[in-house]
């Protein structure tokens, strides 16, 4: 059979987890008409849309939705036969190019009665009020992308019923109160994008319930409380810019990570060991209330580390000198630079090292006749010792601590 129609792609955001060889829809024939139920729901979500840009020669999303033809073949409609009848199975609202500025307008609660979707997806533009919660009888849904839009109001609970969910995107708008503890159990739930948003209150205590879940991002809110227990097929996670406090005893067993930021938050205590040797490409925790020693138990080949502004303290570890980006300026850290440090530089091999406001006492000799490379950015200023002879990036530091500082350490 052939096609009826392709999908317009959803935006490069939706890509990270929708993969197009999941949807294995069955073409539709040319004979087929469109259950009388999703045709009526059509009609009730255009009528609650409209362009956000009307000039003619940008296109309109809606051009092709006219209802004495095929609605099958509308832009971002993609139909399928489902027990006999012809269904709608993805609606992609809006186009992603970077030409449209999308749509406005509210989503209509009939959405709920496209029963047969599989995926829904709203394109970045100004829809704004609630998610309907209609979407809960969406039970065969699997990919439910809204973001970037101006939706408000809480996170429908009944999300949490459709047990077929893979991914879930509502970042970048306007929704507030607390993350539905339901959410957390999940049984395929493998993508949790929520960020940019108002959202607050404690998270679930567990995600293990989600035993699939892959993907967190839950930036830019107002969460409080402990770090939630997550299933250690977790491998990107971002909770930075919240107010969670405790420690991080819980990601210890998140041995699959190779993406951590928990910067801009109040955890405290120590910095596990393990996750020092983790196969993480980056690890942000700045901004934060750790403290105590540093002290990897082998090399550390995370390619950025920032652990600037804790409160970290005693002497730096020479395991971080394979590091190409490292930060822990804005600490306790006391002893000398070392020497490991230097030869990294002088190799090309560390391009970041900035460790001023701290407690150094000794940066190692440049060899006679060397510099370091332009391409690198060394910062050690406001510390107990001289400063080496170097084109720092921070001159506007003061050089050195006031002795006064420097006398205990």
């Amino acid at each position: 059979m052939t096609a009826r129609q392709s999908i317009h792609c959803p935006w490069a955001m939706l890509s990270i987890f929708i993969q197009v060889g999941m949807l294995q829809y069955s073409r539709v024939g040319a004979q087929s008409y469109l259950a009388a139920g999703d045709v009526a729901a059509l009609k009730a979500v255009r009528s609650w849309l409209h362009e956000v840009d009307d000039t003619p020669d940008l296109g309109s999303f809606f051009s092709s939705w006219v209802f004495h033809s095929d609605p099958c073949s509308f832009d971002g409609v993609l139909c399928d036969i489902v027990d006999g009848d012809t269904r709608v199975a993805a609606l992609n609202l809006g186009f992603a190019s970077g030409t449209s500025a999308g749509l406005r307008g509210r989503l209509h609660p009939a959405v709920g009665s496209l029963t047969a979707l599989v995926q829904l997806s709203l394109a970045p533009g100004k829809v704004g009020g609630a998610v309907p919660s209609s979407l809960s009888r969406l039970s065969r849904l699997q990919n439910l992308g809204l973001s970037h839009n101006l939706l408000s109001g809480n996170i429908p609970p009944g999300l949490a019923t459709i047990s077929s969910l893979v991914a879930l995107d509502l970042s970048f708008n306007r929704l507030s109160g607390n993350v539905p503890a339901q959410l957390a159990s999940l049984p395929r739930l493998a993508t949790l994008r929520l960020a940019h948003n108002r959202l607050s209150g404690d998270l679930p205590a567990t995600f293990h319930g989600c035993a699939s879940l892959d993907h967190i991002d839950l930036s830019h809110n107002l969460f409080t409380g402990p770090l939630p227990s997550l299933p250690p097929s977790v491998t990107h996670l971002d909770m930075s810019r919240n107010r969670l406090s405790g420690d991080l005893h819980v990601v210890k067993s998140l041995v699959k990570l190779y993406y951590l930021d928990l910067s801009r938050n109040q955890l405290a205590g120590a910095l596990p060991p393990s996750l020092l040797s983790a196969p993480l490409t980056l690890l942000s925790v700045h901004h934060n209330f750790l403290s105590g020693p540093l002290l990897p138990d082998e090399l550390v080949i995370v390619p950025t580390v920032d652990l600037s502004f804790n409160q970290l303290s005693g002497p730096v570890s020479p395991f971080f000198a394979f590091t190409h980006n490292l930060y822990l300026n804005n600490n306790h850290f006391t002893g000398a630079v070392p020497q490991e440090f230097l030869d990294q530089l002088l190799a090309s091999s560390m391009r970041t090292l900035y460790l001023q406001h701290n407690f150094l006492t000794n940066f190692p000799p440049l060899p006679y006749g060397s510099s370091i490379p332009l391409t690198a950015s060394v910062c050690v200023q406001y510390n107990c010792m001289q400063l080496p002879p170097l084109d720092s990036p921070c001159h506007h530091i003061r050089a050195s601590r006031p002795s006064t500082q420097c006398r205990s350490t």
